[in-house]
C-alpha cells in the first residue's frame, strides 16, 4: 500500500524555496538544505563528565529530514493490508557525508495530530448500572452523556508536547525555520548536536498512520516496536513515492522517551524484549491500563477526566483521515471495557505490560510526579519495583509536580550516553533515586522506596463526640462506639469532607501533633472491616496532612469495590447486614509530615472526582476494632511513636 501523494517530499522543496535556499534530494525521501558547514565538523561524538557534548551543528537547516512509512505485521483496520506507521527521521549531515553512525532517540505518540472533541461517559448513576452511549444514526459519534473534552484544554497534549529539555514543542514548524517537519520537533535541539538522531512516529490510527487506535492494545505496541525493527534492518519502510528506505545511518541502538501516552509506549515496546531498544525514559507513563481506568474493582477515573474510558480515549486520538474504518473497533472497545462491574478481564490483561516485565532488558529511567492524579503513582511504582526485582538497570526521578515533568538534560544525557553510545560513565553506580523534596530541593537516595521504610501498623479509635477520632498505635478498645457509620453523598468532594470538623458522610482519625518530622516512603494500605446497607457501594480512603490550623491536605488516596473483595476478575454481591474485610492500597508516595502537623486517615464512600456517583443515602458501618492502617514510614513504627509521643 503506497502512501498518497499528499505525503510528497515536494513540500520540503517548497519550504526551501520560500527561504531562498537550494533543496536537493540526496536519497529517496531524504531532504537536505544547503547551508554553510562548520569549519571543523567532528566525525564522532565527544564525551566530557560522562556526557555527550553538543559539538555538532545546532542549526536546523543543516539537518536531514526523512519521512517514511514503516510496515507492521498487523492489520488492525481490517482493510486487507498491513498497517503502516508514519515516521520521520531527523539526523546529522555527517551521517550522509562523514560516515557517522548515530544512535536514535525515539518518541512515538498518538497526540502529534492533536485530538478530537469528545464526550465522556455519564458517571451520575447507580452502581452496576449499564449506561449505553447514544449511537443513533443521527449522531456522527456516540454521545455518552458526560462532560465534553476540548483538546485545547487537555493537559496530556501539553505534557506530551513538552520534552522537558528545550521548552514546549512546536509540532508543525512554518517555512521560515527551515525544512518543514512532517510530525514534530521535540527532542531535536537537545540530541542532534550531541550526535544522536531523532525519530518521531505517529501511533496507529493517528495522523498519517494506518490502523486503528485501541488504547494500549497489542497492535499499538507492535506498531511502535516496528520502528525499532526497521532501525535494526528487520522491517521495511517506504517513502511517499513507494520506494523502499533503509536505515543505514544508525548504530541500531535506540532509546525511547516521552510523557503520558508518549511515555507509555516505551513501556509497551520494552515489554516485548525487542532487540535494539537499549534504554527508555517513561515519564508519567502507564504500566497497566486497568490501573488507569479502574482501581481494585472500582470504575475510577484518571484525575481530571471523570467519565473517560478506553473507548473515549481511542476516539480522541483517532485522527487519521479515514474517520469510518475504525468505528467498529472503537465500538468493540466500549463493549469489552465493562464499565458495569469494573472487573479485570482479558481486555485489560492484553493492556497490562506488567505481564511481560520479564522480557525487559532496556535500561529504564522512570520519571513521575508525586502529585500526578492523571497517571497515578502506582503506574510508576509497580513498574519500577518489578524492574528492581529482575535486576534491570534502573533509576527513578520523582518530583513535586503533577502530570509530566522530565529529569534534567544532564540526567537524561548520562543515561543515553551510557546505554546508547555505550560510553562507560558509571551511571549504573549512581544513587538510584532522585527525589524533589517539598522545598523543591533535589535529594539523592540509594533506592526507592527508601530501604529504611517499614510499615507502621496503626489503629482507628472512634471519636467520643462524633467529630474526629484518633490514629494511634494503641489497640482500639471494644465498646459502644466501636462501630461508626458513613452515609454516602457523592455530591461532596473529598477535600470538603476532609476539611469538615464533623460530617455524617465521612469518618476521620488524626494522630497527635508531631514532635518531629515523619517521612512516608512507599505504599500505604488499609484493612477495613465494613458492613453495608445495600448490595453495592464505593469505598474510599484518604491519607491526609493536617497543618497547625487544622487545614487538610490530601496526600494520597485509594478505592475499593467491595464486590471484588476476593478477586479482581469476578464480582461477588455483598449482603446487607454482613461485615466484610476489605484490604486495599492507596497510591504510593514519598512525603514528609512536618513538625506540629497531624497525620490523618479519612474514610468515605463515593469520591466525587474519581468514582461513579450514585444517589446519596447508602450506608457503611466501620468496625474500628478490626480495622487498621499501615503506613510505610522511614524508621518504621518506632519513628511514628517517637514523633507522636
Amino acid at each position: 500500500m503506497a502512501p498518497t501523494s499528499l505525503r510528497s517530499p515536494g513540500s520540503v522543496r517548497r519550504a526551501a524555496a520560500a527561504l531562498g535556499l537550494a533543496a536537493t534530494m540526496t536519497l529517496a525521501g531524504v531532504a537536505t538544505i544547503s547551508a554553510p558547514a562548520d569549519a571543523a565538523a567532528p566525525v564522532g561524538p565527544v564525551f566530557q563528565n560522562g556526557m555527550a557534548q553538543p559539538v555538532f551543528s545546532s542549526n536546523r537547516n543543516d539537518w536531514i529530514r526523512q519521512e517514511v512509512w514503516v510496515e507492521t505485521p498487523v492489520d488492525s483496520d481490517g482493510d486487507g493490508r498491513n498497517d503502516r506507521v508514519h515516521a520521520e527521521v531527523t539526523r546529522l549531515q555527517e551521517t550522509e557525508t562523514g560516515g557517522l553512525k548515530s544512535p536514535v532517540v525515539y518518541e512515538a505518540s498518538p497526540y502529534y495530530a492533536g485530538g478530537n472533541e469528545i464526550t465522556n461517559h455519564n458517571v451520575d448513576h447507580e452502581l452496576n448500572q449499564a449506561v449505553r452511549p447514544d449511537k443513533s444514526k443521527s449522531k456522527s459519534k456516540p454521545e455518552r452523556g458526560g462532560s465534553v473534552l476540548d483538546p485545547a484544554t487537555d493537559e496530556r497534549l501539553a505534557a506530551a508536547a513538552d520534552d522537558g529539555t528545550n521548552g514546549t514543542d512546536v509540532s508543525r514548524l512554518t517555512a521560515d525555520t527551515g525544512p518543514q517537519p512532517a510530525i514534530s520537533t521535540s527532542q531535536e535541539s537537545s540530541w542532534l548536536p550531541r550526535g544522536f538522531a531523532v525519530v518521531h512516529a505517529e501511533s496507529l490510527g493517528s495522523g498519517k498512520s494506518d490502523g486503528c487506535p485501541t488504547t494500549g492494545g497489542r497492535n499499538e505496541t507492535i506498531g511502535a516496536k516496528s520502528v525499532v525493527d526497521w532501525l535494526n534492518g528487520r522491517a521495511k519502510a517506504y517513502d511517499a513515492a513507494g520506494g523502499e528506505v533503509t536505515a543505514t545511518w544508525t548504530t541500531g541502538k535506540v532509546g525511547m522517551i516521552g510523557t503520558s501516552y508518549n511515555g507509555t509506549l516505551p513501556n509497551a515496546v520494552a515489554s516485548t524484549g525487542v532487540e535494539g531498544l537499549e534504554a527508555i525514559v517513561p515519564i508519567s507513563a502507564i504500566s497497566s491500563w486497568y490501573d488507569y481506568y479502574r482501581a481494585n474493582g472500582a470504575v475510577v477515573a484518571a484525575g481530571g477526566y471523570q467519565g473517560e474510558d478506553a473507548d473515549v480515549l481511542a476516539e480522541y486520538v483517532y485522527t487519521r483521515a479515514d474517520q469510518q474504518i475504525c468505528r467498529s473497533v472503537i465500538e468493540q472497545l466500549e463493549k469489552d471495557q465493562d464499565r458495569v462491574t469494573g472487573d479485570y478481564s482479558a481486555f485489560w490483561d492484553e493492556r497490562n505490560y506488567m505481564n511481560d516485565v520479564d522480557k525487559v532488558h532496556a535500561a529504564v529511567l522512570v520519571a513521575h510526579g508525586l502529585n500526578d492524579w492523571n497517571v497515578k503513582t502506582k503506574q510508576a511504582a509497580q513498574w519500577y519495583e518489578a524492574l528492581k526485582a529482575r535486576n534491570v538497570p534502573h533509576k527513578i526521578y520523582l518530583h513535586q509536580g503533577g502530570h509530566g515533568g522530565s529529569p534534567s538534560v544532564d540526567v537524561l544525557n548520562r543515561w543515553f550516553t551510557r546505554y546508547l553510545w555505550d560510553y562507560q560513565n558509571g551511571v549504573e553506580n549512581d544513587p538510584r533515586a532522585l527525589i524533589q523534596r517539598e522545598d523543591r530541593t533535589l535529594v539523592t537516595y540509594p533506592e526507592w522506596p527508601d530501604p529504611a521504610a517499614a510499615d507502621a501498623k496503626l489503629n482507628l479509635a472512634p471519636s467520643t463526640d462524633g467529630t474526629i477520632g484518633v490514629l494511634t498505635r494503641d489497640k482500639t478498645p471494644r465498646g459502644d462506639l466501636a462501630t461508626e457509620t458513613i452515609v454516602d453523598d457523592a455530591s461532596k468532594t473529598a477535600q470538603t469532607l476532609a476539611d469538615a470538623v464533623t460530617s455524617p458522610n465521612r469518618l476521620a482519625y488524626k494522630s497527635g501533633a508531631l514532635s518531629g518530622a515523619v517521612r512516608l516512603s512507599g505504599t500505604p494500605t488499609v484493612s477495613l472491616q465494613i458492613g453495608f446497607g445495600q448490595p453495592a457501594a464505593n469505598v474510599t480512603a484518604l491519607l491526609v496532612d493536617y497543618d497547625q490550623n487544622g487545614k487538610a491536605k490530601i496526600i494520597t488516596r485509594g478505592w475499593r469495590d467491595p464486590q471484588n473483595r476476593k478477586s479482581l476478575s469476578e464480582s461477588e454481591p455483598i449482603r446487607p447486614g454482613r461485615t466484610y474485610n476489605l484490604d486495599f492500597d492507596m497510591q504510593p508516595h514519598d512525603y514528609v509530615f512536618q513538625t506540629g502537623h497531624r497525620i490523618g486517615i479519612v474514610l468515605l464512600s463515593s469520591d466525587y472526582e474519581y468514582t461513579i456517583r450514585p444517589a446519596p443515602g447508602a450506608t457503611l458501618q466501620l468496625d474500628t476494632v478490626k480495622s487498621t492502617v499501615k503506613l510505610p514510614i522511614v524508621g518504621g513504627a518506632a519513628a511514628f511513636t517517637a514523633a507522636n509521643g
